[in-house]
């Protein structure tokens, strides 16, 4: 005899792949390196001062941290000093990126789903997880889903038992 109480989970049966950006994150403290407090008056970069503390610093603090450089205030630094700085952060430092926390975070993404093998989703019914404990950038979303358009029967936003449809191959 049947019995009609089961319980069937209709999602887990439903096909439906889910991909969670938080995954991707990449793991590592973020730092902000503000070249205005080097500046004379925070206006003017005084390259003897600069270079003496680039000299001076101990670098081995930005170990296996995302740096992101930037300049807060409204002088014109010369482009070779975000170099100097960068080339001295380079061996410690697992990312540098010129530009604030938030567009570090968008490149760091972008470098993690540039490694994704896109191939293992092709032809699948793609959910991309809405809700994260850590925060994903959109561009992150944009990124994602583009690369998956061309190879997916499909792609929806948000959790499997309640998604909003984005994307629908057509039939041949």
């Amino acid at each position: 005899m049947e019995d009609n109480n089961e319980i069937i989970n209709k999602v887990a049966g439903s096909g439906l792949v889910t991909i969670d950006l938080e995954t991707f994150y990449p793991e590592g403290e973020r730092i902000l390196f503000d070249i205005k407090p080097l500046l004379f008056q925070e206006l003017i970069l005084k390259e003897k001062d600069f270079r003496e503390f680039i000299k001076n610093e101990d670098w081995s603090k930005y170990k296996n941290k995302f740096v992101g450089i930037i300049c807060s205030s409204e002088a014109i630094v010369p482009t070779w000093a975000y170099m100097l700085l960068s080339l001295h952060l380079g061996p410690f430092a697992k990312k540098i990126v010129f530009g604030n926390l938030q567009e570090l975070e968008i490149i760091l993404f972008e470098e993690a789903i540039n490694k994704i093998d896109f191939s293992q989703y092709k032809d699948a019914r793609i959910v991309i997880k809405g809700c994260s404990k850590k925060t994903v950038p959109i561009n992150a979303y944009l990124k994602l889903s583009n690369a998956l358009r061309p190879i997916v029967k499909s792609i929806m936003y948000g959790e499997p038992c309640s998604t909003v449809p984005l994307y629908k191959a057509k039939k041949d």
